[in-house]
């Protein structure tokens, strides 16, 4: 079961796991509001489920299909004095939820991907009675304008598509905060001058004591003690004089250096305290070339879409994530592009301590309307909220290969969409790079990314010999660069390529190309690494994929994690050790 507290970098003590066994009913004839089922006890034909494993799931002990409409229940204690606030978080649940306590109705969400919270003090009985939760989720499995990923829309997988995964699938619990507390805060570190811009943000407007206390390797560093009034407060710390000549406390994948962090925010009626950490890391691009921490640094990927034969998009446990964040590693890769999946907190906790760069994508949606833009602006907005402090993200990229945006050649209403999410995601963060629309058709980008399955040496080597050969190359048939626009020396990344099939059991399945056995699969992984590491114009590449998922047996690792063939020839081909 999943008992870490799911939220590392910002962590307090005083908190409630809801995981574990509820009750689940399916509402396919949508009665349960009318019915009034958040005032039940029993729901009909209710059955247990382990959350939070989603239902299609074998971990959840309930794997079965479901309908649109579903009810979860379970009751818990919790004991909040006079004042303090209990603040009911949701890790992920899709698609929209309604939460009630104790009958009351308390938040109605939007977006399968990413967290929701809401202060629920108000609903909880008093004298320390058992509270009943009752979660209302609606999720339309054919509904293709709302972020679906790999969710397929259909009654079975096939292609590169997966199981749906429906209603709660992340984390839920309980935090107590005092009245006043410390909402969030945002990292923004600068290498050069060797300080932290610290942004803090209060709940409500409050006059208090804010004692910020960083160390590095148990070296003080900051400690500082501040009068602050209002409801935000900002402040730049420096760091010392000794960091960086050698580099020594910077954060990278070779070494995930991270500063420790405590915060106090003292009122007259109590301290609200928090844990955090951040990394001193800065991803540019200078005279043409992807610098990480002002040095040239070439990206060598997988990618990674996050899914697990018994759990699906949850993870199993911390054991299973840290599991693939070391065999990722010991591959010889340095990052992953997490593919249509925006990952739980606790995975780019690891990939913040273990050393591990991470692109962000954005899960997509597959028809184009003015709802499938308010929903993808939504959850996208909300993902980077979530996620800007990880000092392993490195990139955003908020389309993948047009999904959503299919006509992007003749559209208008398409291209300025595309070029406006850019834009936002610029807005809210311009310390990362963003691919607007990594594979093909890019309009303003950061970096020009290519998704390419040719798997015969000869024909990458003649394609990625020059930049005009690259620029004018068609992979699946489709231009770089979308009509209206012009390469502009961004640097050049293949970010799909090799997705060599290798089956090592019975199970059918499909690749790109195909092995039939060890020493073929090694070659044919030499065939596609090595024209590309040999062209001067490339600066990274993203190979597919990590694992077998489903029907697809195109991974390096088998969907169970064994590796196809020995970790020491893949990593020899991935860090070009010939």
């Amino acid at each position: 079961m999943k008992n870490n507290y799911p939220r590392p970098q910002f962590q307090r003590s005083d908190w409630v796991n809801l995981n574990g066994s509820w009750q689940l009913a399916c509402d396919e004839a949508d009665m349960g509001l009318k019915k009034a089922w958040y005032e039940l006890k029993h729901l009909p034909d209710a059955r247990s489920i382990k959350v939070p494993f989603a239902p299609q799931s074998q971990m959840s002990e309930y794997e079965n299909k479901i309908p649109s409409v579903i009810w979860y229940t379970r009751d818990f204690e919790i004991s909040v004095k006079s004042k303090e606030k209990a603040i009911l978080h949701f890790g992920a649940v899709d698609y929209k939820a309604d939460v009630f306590i104790n009958g009351l109705h308390v938040k109605t969400h939007e977006g399968g991907n990413t967290a929701f919270s809401v202060d629920v003090t108000h609903a909880l009985k008093e004298n320390s009675e058992l509270n009943s939760l009752h979660v209302r989720v609606f999720d339309d499995m054919k509904d293709i304008e709302i972020p679906r990923g790999k969710q397929y829309w259909k009654e079975e997988s096939e292609s590169i598509f997966y199981t749906p995964t429906s209603g709660i699938w992340q984390t839920v619990w309980l935090e107590k905060v005092p009245k006043s507390y410390i909402e969030k805060v945002k990292y923004i570190p600068d290498i050069l001058q060797n300080t932290i811009k610290i942004s803090y943000y209060f709940n409500e407007p409050l006059s208090a004591t804010l004692k910020t206390h960083i160390t590095f390797d148990n070296e003080k560093i900051v400690d500082s003690q501040k009068a602050v009034n209002g409801d935000y407060y900002e402040e730049v710390f420096f760091l010392g004089k000794n960091n960086d000549q050698d580099e020594k406390r910077f954060w990278s994948p070779e070494n995930p250096n991270l500063y420790d962090v405590t915060f106090e925010l003292a009122t007259d009626d109590a301290s609200d305290v928090v844990e955090s950490y951040f990394g001193m890391r800065k991803v540019s691009i200078e005279n043409g070339y992807l610098m990480l921490n002002n040095n040239p640094y070439y990206m060598r990927l997988i990618l990674d879409q996050g899914y697990y034969p018994k759990s699906l998009m949850t993870s199993p446990s911390d054991k299973a994530i840290i599991k693939d964040i070391e065999l990722t590693k010991q591959m010889g890769f340095n990052g992953v592009r997490k593919h249509q999946k925006i990952e739980e907190p606790r995975y780019l906790y690891h990939a913040d301590r273990m050393g591990l760069l991470v692109w962000e994508e954005m899960p997509s949606a597959y028809k184009f309307s003015s709802r499938m833009m308010k929903n993808i602006s939504r959850e996208w907005q909300s993902a980077i909220d979530r996620d800007y402090n990880h000092p392993s993200i490195i990139a955003w990229v908020p389309f993948n290969e047009s999904w959503g945006v299919p006509d992007l050649l003749s559209n208008q209403r398409e291209i300025h969409y595309l070029e406006s999410i850019y834009h936002l995601t610029k807005a809210k963060d311009s310390t990362r790079l963003v691919i607007s629309n990594d594979g093909w058709e890019q309009g303003t980008t950061d970096l020009l990314t290519i998704h390419d399955y040719e798997s015969s040496y000869n024909v990458l080597k003649s394609r990625y010999h020059s930049l005009d050969s690259i620029l004018k190359s068609l992979p699946a048939n489709k231009l770089l660069i979308n009509k209206g626009f012009d390469y502009d020396k961004q640097p050049i990344l293949v970010t799909e390529f090799g997705g060599i099939s290798y089956k090592k059991t019975d199970e059918s399945g499909w690749g790109y190309s195909h092995a039939k056995d060890d020493q073929d699969f090694e070659n044919r992984l030499k065939n596609v690494f090595n024209p590309l590491y040999e062209s001067s114009h490339i600066q990274g590449v993203c190979y597919t994929q990590l694992t077998d998922i489903e029907q697809e047996m195109n991974g390096l690792l088998t969907y169970d994690r064994i590796p196809k063939i020995s970790i020491e020839k893949i990593r020899s081909i991935v860090i070009n050790d010939s």
